[in-house]
């Protein structure tokens, strides 16, 4: 594997790392929504992986690529509501309960530093083969 393959992988789990991110924190900003444009209160967002195929030429090459990672979809979690006693809310129920995002703040958040997580791995993961890049053009000096 030379250099730009490991380029390659680690760019592509930065970006799937920041489009996680990116949902992470749109599940915290709407922790609170109580309607939607689809009606009900907001559900929960999740990014799902998979392994990035190589591309024609790649294949067509016949060497043995890296593939990396990209975000195949972004599923709505499907947990009901949880309802919160609120009678003078003006999304209340009949009974004065109003359903409120099945959000755990908690978990988001531990979620986000897992992807922060990956995010920084993976720009260690570039930085070190720059190095490894420059030590190897030093050593043909």
């Amino acid at each position: 594997m030379d250099v730009f393959n490991s380029f390659d992988i680690a760019s592509s789990a930065l970006k799937a790392q920041r489009i996680r991110l990116d949902t992470i924190s749109s599940n915290m900003a709407n922790i609170e929504t109580t309607r939607t444009p689809q009606g009900g209160p907001y559900q929960r967002k999740l990014v799902v992986f998979e392994t990035k195929q190589p591309g024609f030429k790649q294949q067509l090459n016949g060497a043995m690529q890296a593939q990396g990672v990209r975000v195949s979809r972004i599923v709505t979690d499907t947990a009901e509501p949880r309802l919160h006693f609120d009678p003078a809310h003006p999304d209340a129920n009949e009974n004065g309960y109003v359903a409120m995002p099945n959000i755990n703040l908690l978990e988001e958040t531990a979620d986000m530093m897992m992807a922060t997580r990956a995010y920084e791995a993976n720009l260690t993961s570039i930085k070190a083969s720059k190095r490894m890049a420059l030590k190897a053009l030093e050593i043909g000096r």
